[in-house]
């Protein structure tokens, strides 16, 4: 029977409880922000800004960690308290009546019911969130069909029912339009978001800007606490130990799994058939977890390590050193690779299900989604991460992730509906983003210098879903308007192929004799050591 180790169980209770009061809404802020009305172009443009907030965030919040070490714990909990009440609060986000969806389907519309928008105000900003301009495609009757019908989606003041679905036509001559000479004629209709004539009031609206705000502010305290904790975890463990890791983390994938598996399955229920999911359970999940996260944050002992006399100087000499820069620019592209698929995995898959009319049960699948990536796959590589770190060292480790991602974006590209991402996302999440994101933070703990992992980690990280996570969220929300989703996947599966070839040259070329073996770390006597070092290693780069 294998020996429990009692250090490290809070450590285990802290990565669970925390990521289990993630699960239910971080992967959704995006498609919550879709629902309001948000574009990708949008969408793409806040997250880009939102990583260069995480670069400045965590250097700063890192070395306040490692300067403040009497008060590590209460910065730490602060942190994971604003985060929390930052990401509960989007339930009081006003919601739009009608869903902003890339299609909708009326079926068997008697055409007596469809009048001229004589007597609405589309564009007064009153009614931003209320009507929708499409373009319709229509059949009636198997007698007469066509495209191009220009009209409005609103809800019926009387009602707050956000399945109360009406449509009025724009155009002022209907005899264009024969279905509507008879008034028996059944039509069913097929229309999607006029881009030529977007909702641009929406970003003018308290609903609007309080949802960036909280987004804002909920992803940033996620982020600068996550990076923090890893730091956490790194130090209970001790210098050498950066293999077992893994084994701690994967508690996190466990509970982030779980309730994102649960959150969809009850947002679903909850939402019954409206057009509009309702997060309420998703956010009572939240709350409930943050809470007893905020418990086990109290049992963390943090162990005492002696501070670095100079922070700064010993991540500068660091930084002077060829292989940490090479590493530090694919850890940057390794982020813009996997933001594309956490930001706009779950807008695709939305696409794909209003083309095949699948929307009712789209929250179970993303559940279902994130529950095969981290039960599944997390689960099996963060637990294993540390042997094969060990077998195959960081570099050949980090050119392996880069591959894997380049087959994963290839083959989401080709899904001809959304159910087809579950066996991918089941394999492919552990030897793309678990394995890549224990390679670059072990080999970000193996080098820091001691009493400055905290602010190692903190540039590591707002390199990688720092700068990394900008680039790839602003090009993403382009390349998604302009191309569409499936090119876009398509794309950035060839860019992580470039990736991977290019850093295993590099790796053969430059940097096989100069990396840090897995499994051990750099060791530094003392200030005047750790100088001393550093300008050794700087000399054997520069031969």
């Amino acid at each position: 029977m294998p020996k429990i180790n009692y250090k490290l169980l809070p450590v285990k209770a802290h990565y669970f409880f925390f990521m289990a009061s993630l699960g239910p809404i971080l992967h959704q802020l995006n498609v919550f922000g879709k629902q309001l009305g948000v574009s990708e172009v949008v969408i793409g443009g806040i997250n880009a800004i939102l990583p260069i907030l995480f670069l400045l965030a965590k250097p700063v919040f890192g070395f306040v960690a490692d300067y403040f070490r009497s008060q590590r714990k209460l910065v730490f909990m602060l942190l994971v308290c604003s985060m929390n009440v930052s990401l509960v609060s989007l339930y009081f986000v006003p919601q739009p009546k009608v869903p902003f969806l890339a299609e909708y389907r009326l079926n068997a519309i008697n055409t007596s019911l469809i009048h001229e928008c004589t007597n609405l105000s589309v564009h007064n900003e009153t009614k931003c969130g209320d009507t929708q301009i499409v373009l319709c495609d229509w059949t009636c009757d198997d007698s007469f069909n066509g495209t191009g019908l220009p009209a409005v989606l609103y809800t019926d003041s009387t009602t707050s029912s956000h399945a109360s679905l009406h449509l009025c036509l724009t155009v002022n001559n209907a005899t264009f339009y024969p279905f509507l000479m008879d008034p028996r004629t059944s039509c069913d209709f097929r229309c999607a978001m006029d881009k030529n004539s977007s909702n641009d009031c929406l970003y003018g609206t308290a609903a609007f800007w309080i949802f960036v705000v909280l987004m804002s502010l909920g992803t940033i305290g996620f982020n600068v606490s996550n990076s923090v904790s890893d730091a956490i975890c790194f130090d209970v463990l001790g210098s050498g130990c950066e293999m077992k890791y893994g084994r701690q983390r994967v508690w996190g994938t466990i509970g982030f799994g779980v309730t994102a598996l649960i959150s969809g399955y009850a947002v679903d229920w909850w939402s019954g058939d409206s057009g509009l999911k309702d997060y309420t359970p998703a956010f009572i999940l939240v709350l409930t977890f943050a809470v007893i996260d905020l418990y086990f944050c109290t049992k963390l002992e943090l162990p005492v390590i002696p501070r670095s006399e100079s922070i700064f100087k010993d991540l500068k000499g660091l930084l002077r050193l060829k292989h940490i820069l090479v590493f530090l620019m694919f850890a940057t592209l390794a982020g813009i690779v996997d933001s594309f698929i956490i930001y706009f995995l779950f807008w695709y898959l939305e696409d794909l299900a209003m083309m095949g009319g699948g929307m009712n049960n789209m929250k179970l699948l993303e559940g279902l989604t994130i529950a095969a990536e981290t039960l599944v796959g997390e689960v099996i590589f963060f637990s294993i991460s540390g042997k094969i770190l060990k077998l195959i060292g960081y570099g050949h480790s980090l050119t392996l992730c880069f591959l894997a991602y380049a087959l994963r974006l290839s083959l989401i590209s080709l899904i001809p509906s959304p159910w087809w991402v579950l066996p991918i996302e089941l394999f492919m999440q552990g030897p793309t983003y678990a394995m890549c994101y224990t390679t670059i933070v072990a080999y970000a703990s193996a080098v820091s210098p001691p009493g400055a992992s905290a602010t190692m980690q903190g540039i590591v990280a707002g390199m990688d879903d720092g700068f990394g996570y900008a680039v790839g969220s602003m090009i993403g929300g382009l390349l998604y308007r302009w191309v569409g989703g499936t090119k876009a996947f398509k794309w950035f599966g060839t860019t992580a192929a470039v990736c991977g070839l290019a850093h295993y040259i590099m790796y053969q070329m430059f940097l096989k004799k100069t990396m840090v073996p897995a499994g051990t770390s750099q060791q530094y006597k003392s200030p005047n050591d750790a100088v001393q070092v550093t300008d050794v290693a700087a000399a054997d780069d520069e031969k």
